[in-house]
């Protein structure tokens, strides 16, 4: 094994197997931890992701800050020296790090020379063994988790939250779907023997995957199969099921969001149906091409909205496209019916052909350029870990040029035919609102002094 990884060390040198960046050498060590190795075309630099299978959505509501608030205190530091003592190492080291969680997993993030990779491959394993937990350590996270999450969760954000005034209006969509939860988790709940669980639970080899592109030292293969090799598999914990939609939501709504404005948001938002082949790539497309429609419609022939958008995203276990504009409040009634029609029309004519094979070849043409560098193949492979089989990751230009008109149309149909949700975004008052409010209250006040008047002089 150690001769075959060398031998294609070697060849990364050539630059024909370097540039496929769909061809990377992957394999498992004996306790399970995967590893994705790939030669950069930069040199002297080394890129390295190592991803844990462990994210927000593996727990409940209450405990949801969990896997953030560990990924934090892993750099609290591995000896007295402390988290001081900790990033000083990295920086003896010339090598920046970071981490982060998502909903599916937890992320270590280094940038590093080539020439002390293996060095801050250690450092990385010593902060995942070496780590001990105190509670002045876990007092300083939970500190930094709640200012990245916006702050104290003071009693008046829980209640803006609970009356819908809290949230993005695709995430209070996702409350009233029951895809999300409707407040905050919180931290200061949360004990050692939670954290310490979760370590054991889920920071376990056979739920890794280390990732390093770049400049790669060729003894690497070796190195890992002598230290991270070591690490003892477990049995990871069980993923909990992604929440489907459990309760209905109405049609339309009017979300506050301040007090004075003349601006308002538009948002159509619409459950992804399910496709058997090419789900993704078809709702890209389709994207795309709803993006340049409302752009046609709400910007150039319109002039209600300068920048429209669509957009797609996942709550849970669903799929959202969304049909959004910035607009002027007074403007809302009219650019609903503009989306009306440009429903109508693309369920009675379909797809234009040709905008549709010009939109597909543009973005056939991205991915020529859409990954550059050692940083960015590392976050690529990231990002694209379920796609990676027997030494290769799926090329989405071939995925993409496999989608035809008919599937798009498709697609487009199930979508449209929907009614989804209407959600429409502005402040209380309006400015010309307010001023008439005041006007109202001047005459009444006028009317009354008056009244209080004449009293007298009767």
């Amino acid at each position: 094994m150690r001769c075959l990884l060398l031998a294609c060390l070697l060849l990364g040198s050539f630059p024909s197997f370097a540039l496929d960046r769909f061809q990377v050498e992957g394999y498992s060590l004996r306790n399970g931890l995967q590893i994705l190795l790939k030669p950069g075309a930069e040199r002297g630099h080394v890129a390295i992701r190592l991803v844990v299978g462990v994210g927000i959505d593996d727990f409940n509501c209450a405990e949801k800050e969990l896997p953030h608030l560990l990924e934090h205190l892993l750099f609290s530091g591995i000896d007295a020296s402390g988290e001081g003592g900790l990033e000083e190492r990295m920086q003896a080291l010339g090598g920046e790090w970071n981490a982060y969680t998502s909903n599916a997993d937890t992320t270590f993030v280094i940038e590093a020379p080539a020439k002390n990779q293996r060095k801050v491959l250690d450092l990385l394993l010593a902060l995942l063994t070496q780590t001990r937990f105190d509670d002045n350590a876990i007092n300083a996270a939970k500190q930094v988790v709640e200012r990245e999450d916006g702050g104290h969760y003071t009693h008046l954000q829980r209640w803006l939250d609970r009356q819908d005034l809290g949230h993005t209006a695709s995430k209070q969509l996702a409350v009233e779907l029951g895809l999300k939860c409707s407040e905050r988790a919180e931290v200061e709940q949360l004990t050692r023997e939670q954290l310490e669980k979760v370590r054991k639970d889920w920071y376990a080899p056979n739920n890794m995957t280390l990732i390093v592109v770049g400049d790669l030292d060729r003894l690497l293969p070796a190195y890992l199969e002598r230290t991270y090799g070591t690490l003892v598999p477990i049995e990871p914990g069980n993923h909990l099921p992604l929440p489907q939609i459990q309760a209905s939501a109405a049609h339309e709504r009017v979300l506050m969001r301040g007090f004075l404005g003349g601006g308002a948001k538009l948002h159509w938002l619409v459950p992804e149906p399910v496709l058997e082949d090419q789900h993704d790539q078809t709702f890209d497309l389709l994207k795309d091409y709803l993006d340049w429609a409302l752009y046609r419609q709400l910007r150039l022939a319109h002039s209600l909205s300068y920048g429209p958008w669509a957009e797609r995203e996942v709550f849970g276990g669903v799929g959202f496209m969304s049909l959004n504009a910035d607009l002027e409040r007074d403007d809302v009634d009219e650019a609903l019916a503009v989306l009306d029609d440009l429903k109508a029309q693309l369920l009675k004519d379909g797809l234009n052909a040709e905008t549709f094979n010009r939109l597909k070849q543009a973005a056939i043409a991205r991915q020529a350029w859409a990954v550059q560098g050692n940083s960015a193949l590392a976050d690529y492979y990231w990002s694209a870990l379920g796609d990676y089989d027997n030494g290769r990751f799926t090329n989405p230009t071939k995925e993409l040029q496999a989608v035809s008109l008919a599937e798009a149309n498709k697609a487009m149909r199930e979508l449209l035919l929907q009614p989804g949700y209407v959600r429409i975004e502005k402040p209380l008052l309006s400015y010309d609102q307010l001023m008439w409010a005041i006007v109202g209250w001047v005459g009444v006040l006028v009317l009354a002094l008056a009244g209080w008047q004449i009293y007298r002089r009767r």
